[in-house]
């Protein structure tokens, strides 16, 4: 049975706040959005996180970004089972149906889906280890991470370490999909890692030739 109830106060609120101001001002350009269709230069994949604001930290406006969040920002690897798969689903429309020029992903400083990881890989989280664990399950995407950085001694160096691998690892995977692949090759489109730390305002590119994360 559903639950739904109303919106609460606060939010009605905002959005009446938005409709009087930013919406009027700006009216010809949502309609143009709304009728035109969706032409975004780029699809960034990044985590759920609240803290991480994904659009405003490039200054994008509406209908520049194809948005993509989950635990972690992760990519699986390509795996047409026939079951539900929502950031395989939105990978294949950005690059088969919107022909984004550009995927980034984006990882994070603190994330939260990171660090269970890594506390769940060292034996510290048994409920992740559950099979009924969705989060758990998910995260197992990471766990090479864990294994890539066996030789850090120092767990808050580790998790930020994985934090970084996390971006590699979707890149990575991002590379299994045969259409992300044949557009890559054909120089239709390129694949970026960033990670970034908001509280500090740092973001770092990962850089191929010199294998690791450099100052944007």
């Amino acid at each position: 049975m559903m639950s739904a109830r109303p919106l609460p106060p606060y939010l009605a609120q905002r959005f009446r706040g938005w409709h009087a101001t930013t919406y009027q001002d700006n009216r010809a350009w949502y309609r143009r959005l709304a009728e035109a269709g969706q032409m975004p230069r780029a699809m960034i994949i990044s985590c759920c996180d609240s803290r991480v604001p994904v659009t405003s930290i490039f200054g994008a406006d509406e209908g520049e970004f194809f948005v993509h969040r989950n635990i972690a920002g992760l990519v699986p690897e390509f795996n047409p089972d026939g079951k539900n798969h929502g950031t395989s689903a939105a990978v294949e429309y950005a690059v088969t149906a919107l022909k984004v020029a550009h995927i980034v992903v984006l990882g994070h400083a603190r994330c939260g889906g990171v660090r269970g990881c890594h506390d769940m890989c060292a034996g510290h989280a048994p409920e992740l280890e559950k099979q009924s664990s969705f989060v758990g399950r998910w995260m197992d995407i990471l766990r090479p991470g864990y294994e890539r950085t066996a030789h850090i001694n120092d767990t808050a160096a580790r998790v930020v370490a994985m934090e970084k691998e996390a971006v590699l690892i979707s890149l990575e995977n991002l590379m299994t999909f045969p259409f992300v692949r044949a557009a890559a090759e054909q120089d239709g489109m390129t694949l970026h890692g960033l990670w970034t730390d908001t509280g500090e305002g740092v973001l770092e590119n990962y850089d191929v030739q010199t294998a690791r994360f450099v100052p944007v």
